[in-house]
This record gives structure tokens, C-alpha cells and sequence, in this order.
């Protein structure tokens, strides 16, 4: 019995190196020189602190052991030690000292944004982030890509479940990239593990944050700050390039949007048909507005108003309200402006099909021109 105990006990000894690596039980080093430092410290002050806790609890245990009563040991008489004082006043503000001047070096290293290469402005909102980068004309919404089936478990959970996206930032290797942090409604925080950085978004402040890459990879990362519902659902995934790669798609990108709003342009000359309408329209509200109104419409009573029988939806006056409120959102609720965030297509087929699903079936067909003279505050 006790043998097994001992070997029992050896083989989790021996495999916490192991387990610790597959549960990844400490920090990661992360792939920039700021991340190492960071880890670093970590490192520095955990032994630190470790041999603080051998030094005390091995003093107090051979203290109870070599003067416990039953080997005659008697209490001393003396209240105060001036020298004593002094030892454990002096050694614990030399080990601060020791651990700050580490910790200022990394902290000053983390806020120090100059000279950057590239400079990306994030925006988080709910439940997504949005990416622009100065003086590219390249801006796009980043959403979560794991299907509702898996989230429902009506499909196999992926590897990367919850923690992946239709379009990742792009970044290059070997550049300084500097981060303007900001939020649209509620408190996000842009976290990113393997570069060490973490920074809240605040509505109408914006906080920096920088990284400089060392390796081509995949990283990813989550909002770190409650904001609401879908909390859980606004991953980030990095895709760091090579400075050549990352360039080409760079220009690849620019002429995708490019071709995208020549694409909007055509829509305006354009009658789409009902079922086109209605196929896309499905498609764009499960991934959109299900979460809120649900994907029978009958949206979340005192939080999300239904859209199936009632309100804006259905009737026929309230149409140019209704393409107002997707296009542009709606002040003092948690309804968003899906205007920059869909294409003109997308928008029409959307409240196309809000006006038609669910037995609504007020028949009518809203095409691009009708939106985009909403978008330019146009009236119908």
C-alpha cells in the first residue's frame, strides 16, 4: 500500500512538467521582447517570492520544532528588539527595491508608443471589433466565426471554438505597430496574451497600447471586460505576415474593398428579387440580430424589442423608420447602426426579410437605393 503511495506519488511529481505545459498552468512567454520581459518578471518574482516563503515557513517550523514545550523549551522574556526591528524592516525594502527597478524598466518599455510603423485604430463594440488602419483607407468589422450549431451543440465543437473569426487582423513582423484603443457603447478590453497586451476600451477616451512581433503566426485573444450578453462571443485572432506577404495583402484587400463599393454603386441601378432577398436576408439576420431578437423574432421582453407580428416591422407607414433604425441605430438602446457595418445589399435583403419572415408578409421589397437615401439622409 505504501509503495503505491510512493509511486503514485513520484508519477505526478514527475508529470507536473507535462501537465503544467497541456493545462499551460503559468504565463506564456508570449512572441515579442516586451512579452518576455513580462514573463520574465513574472518569473523573477515568483522565486522571489518562493524563497521568501521558504525562508519564513522554515524558520517558523524549525522554530516549533526545536523549542516545543516537550523538550523543556521556555518562552523568552523580552518584549522589543531594536536590532530585529531594523533587520526585518531593512531586508524587505531591499527586496522591493530589487523587484521594482525590473518592473519600472518593463512598465516604462509597455507605455513607450513612439516611433511607430504601422498604427491601427481598434474599436470595440457589441459584441465585435472593429479595425482601421491610418492612412491605408483599410477598415473592416472582425465577428465571431464558430456557427451557431456549435454553439448549441447540434455540431462538433472545433479546436478553435469561440475563438475565431471571419476577418483577423493583419499585421507585419519586425514592425512597431501602435494601437489606439476606443469602444462605441460599453467597457471592452483588447487582450492579446502573446503580444502582453491587454488595454481597456472606454466610449470616448482612447488608451495606446504598441507590439512588435518576432515570429510569423496565428495568435489569439479575448475581450477581457464584461460587456454584456455576448461577452463570451467577440474573440480576437492576429495573423502575423512576413513584410513582403503582409504588403500584398495589404494591396489585395484595398482593391476588395475597392471592388465592393463599385459593386454598391451597381446595386443602386438594380431591382433585387424577393427570394434573392429573402435567402441573403435570412443569412445576414442569423449572423447579425439573432443574438438580440432571436431567430424566431420574438426578441428578449424589457431588452430586445420582437420583430415577428409587431412594431416597425410590419407596419407598412413605419418602413423609412424601420430602414432608419438598421441603417443608423437608435439613441439610448442597444440597437446599433448596422449601416458601416453591412453592405448595401445586406441591408436591403435584411429588412426585407424582417418585413416578411416570421407570417409578418407585408410584401414589400426594399432594394440598395431606397437604403443608401437613408444612409445620405435623404427622404423617400
Amino acid at each position: 500500500m505504501i509503495r503505491s503511495l510512493i509511486a503514485g506519488s513520484a508519477g505526478v511529481f514527475f508529470s507536473l512538467p507535462v501537465m503544467a505545459e497541456t493545462l499551460q498552468l503559468n504565463m506564456t512567454p508570449g512572441v515579442t521582447a516586451v512579452s518576455q520581459d513580462v514573463y520574465g518578471l513574472h518569473m523573477t518574482i515568483l522565486y522571489i517570492c518562493i524563497a521568501i516563503g521558504v525562508v519564513v515557513f522554515g524558520a517558523m517550523f524549525w522554530a516549533i520544532f526545536h523549542h516545543r514545550k516537550s523538550k523543556g523549551a521556555k518562552p523568552a522574556s523580552f518584549h522589543e528588539s531594536t536590532k530585529v526591528e531594523i533587520i526585518w524592516t531593512v531586508i524587505p525594502f531591499i527586496i522591493l527595491i530589487a523587484m521594482a527597478v525590473p518592473a519600472t524598466k518593463t512598465l516604462i518599455a509597455m507605455e513607450d508608443t513612439s516611433k511607430s510603423d504601422v498604427t491601427i485604430l481598434v474599436t470595440g463594440s457589441q459584441w465585435k471589433w472593429h479595425y482601421s488602419y491610418f492612412d491605408q483607407d483599410v477598415e473592416y468589422y472582425s465577428h465571431l466565426a464558430t456557427s451557431a450549431e456549435q454553439i448549441s451543440n447540434q455540431r462538433q465543437k472545433r479546436d478553435n471554438y469561440l475563438l475565431e473569426v471571419d476577418y483577423p487582423l493583419v499585421l507585419p513582423v519586425g514592425q512597431k505597430v501602435r494601437f489606439l484603443i476606443t469602444s462605441q457603447d460599453v467597457i471592452h478590453s483588447w487582450w492579446v496574451p502573446a503580444f502582453a497586451v491587454k488595454k481597456d476600451a472606454n466610449p470616448g477616451f482612447i488608451n495606446e497600447a504598441w507590439t512588435r512581433i518576432d515570429k510569423p503566426g496565428i495568435y489569439r485573444g479575448q475581450c477581457a471586460e464584461l460587456c454584456g450578453k455576448d461577452h463570451g462571443f467577440m474573440p480576437i485572432v492576429v495573423i502575423a505576415k512576413p513584410q513582403a506577404e503582409y504588403e500584398e495583402w495589404l494591396q489585395q484587400i484595398k482593391i476588395t474593398q475597392r471592388k465592393a463599393k463599385e459593386e454598391e454603386q451597381r446595386l443602386l441601378d438594380m431591382e433585387m428579387t424577393m427570394d434573392e432577398l429573402m435567402t441573403l436576408g435570412e443569412k445576414t439576420y442569423v449572423a447579425r440580430c439573432a443574438m438580440c431578437h432571436q431567430a424566431n423574432g420574438q426578441g428578449l421582453p424589457g431588452a430586445f424589442p420582437a420583430l415577428a407580428g409587431e412594431g416597425v416591422s410590419v407596419d407598412p407607414k413605419r418602413k423609412l423608420e424601420h430602414i432608419s433604425v438598421v441603417v443608423h441605430g437608435k439613441n439610448g438602446t442597444a440597437m446599433q447602426a448596422f449601416g458601416p457595418q453591412l453592405s448595401l445589399k445586406e441591408l436591403a435583403a435584411v429588412i426585407t426579410y424582417e418585413r416578411n419572415a416570421w407570417g409578418n408578409d407585408t410584401g414589400e421589397v426594399i432594394q440598395a437605393a431606397e437604403v443608401q437615401a437613408i444612409k445620405n439622409g435623404q427622404q423617400l
